[in-house]
């Protein structure tokens, strides 16, 4: 554990002037939810895409990128569609919406596809893009019992549900955000350790902001770099959180994840799933991708 952390720690062991220990105080951030995401791993089968007459593909292909080209697009939501690198699958699909009731339209619209056919999916992830309140939650709960408010009690809720509105307003291109024009993505799954010995959940809230405050900072050092887009999905899916990063360069994911790997939020307490990495494929090039196998043209970001 960091000075800095223990320092921080020590300092919020009594959270109000009413001598309330943050053990009283609710232990979860509050959080804004946005965009519903859905990530489709497929792979093309390739023999029986082979197989079909060569119309027949052309069709399926045109139809394909024409859905695609229309879906890049929307101003309520993107799907963008990357190959990928490596044994995973062929192709990743990623679809932001502005609810679950339009990603599931995204997932059935693609599904009728002929296309479809000869897709063969490989893996998926249900998420929410989402925004922790660490900094803000930790402020507000130590200045509620300060004023002797009981937690979740009507004045509580209140409170939070004002603040949690003027955050969302302000955040909302967070919250909704477009596909970054970026040449490559690296998308990954990942949790928080609640293990016998290590339990990000039992950790008391001023260390765990503590913590969440040192791993944004190293995050903000590759601002420039590598944009970032994490969504929840704690009871939507069998991980906890998924994080997509956009980058023109992959090896800037190599040195960003490289690097937070010392911050202790993931040192002591990450667990991480498989690494997606791919590169752009825009509606323009995906019929020609289709049609021989062929790497997708660069994506704007390269040219």
């Amino acid at each position: 554990m960091s000075e800095t952390i223990e320092r921080a720690l020590a300092e919020q062991g009594v959270v109000s002037a009413g001598q309330v220990r943050w053990e009283e105080l609710p232990p979860a951030p509050l959080t804004l939810e946005g965009a519903a995401v859905l990530h489709q791993v497929v792979r093309l089968r390739r023999d029986a895409w082979r197989s079909a007459a060569m119309a027949d593909r052309q069709r399926m292909a045109s139809a394909a990128a024409a859905w695609l080209a229309r879906a890049e697009t929307r101003d309520d939501g993107q799907t963008g569609l990357y190959t990928l690198l490596g044994h995973k699958g062929d192709l990743l699909w990623v679809h932001f919406r502005p609810d679950f009731v339009a990603l599931s339209e995204a997932q059935l619209e693609l599904g009728r596809l002929e296309l479809w056919d000869y897709l063969e999916p490989a893996w998926s992830f249900v998420s929410v893009v989402e925004l922790g309140l660490y900094e803000s939650t930790v402020k507000l709960w130590r200045e509620l019992a300060a004023r002797g408010l009981r937690p979740y009690g009507p004045e509580w809720m209140a409170e939070a549900e004002q603040l949690k509105a003027r955050q969302r307003e302000a955040m909302r291109p967070r919250l909704f955000p477009r596909l970054p024009e970026s040449a490559w993505i690296c998308f990954y799954p990942m949790n928080r350790r609640r293990g016998e010995s290590k339990n990000f959940y039992r950790t008391p809230i001023p260390l765990r902001r503590e913590m969440m405050r040192e791993h944004g900072e190293t995050g903000r050092r590759f601002a420039d770099r590598v944009r970032q887009i994490v969504s929840g999905s704690i009871g939507l899916d069998d991980w906890e959180w998924g994080v997509d990063l956009f980058a023109d360069d992959p090896v800037a994911f190599k040195q960003l994840i490289y690097e937070m790997r010392f911050d202790q939020a993931s040192a002591e307490y990450a667990e991480f799933g498989p690494f997606y990495v791919g590169r752009r494929c825009r509606a323009a090039d995906f019929a020609s991708w289709l049609q021989g196998g062929k790497t997708a043209a660069a994506p704007a970001a390269e040219l």
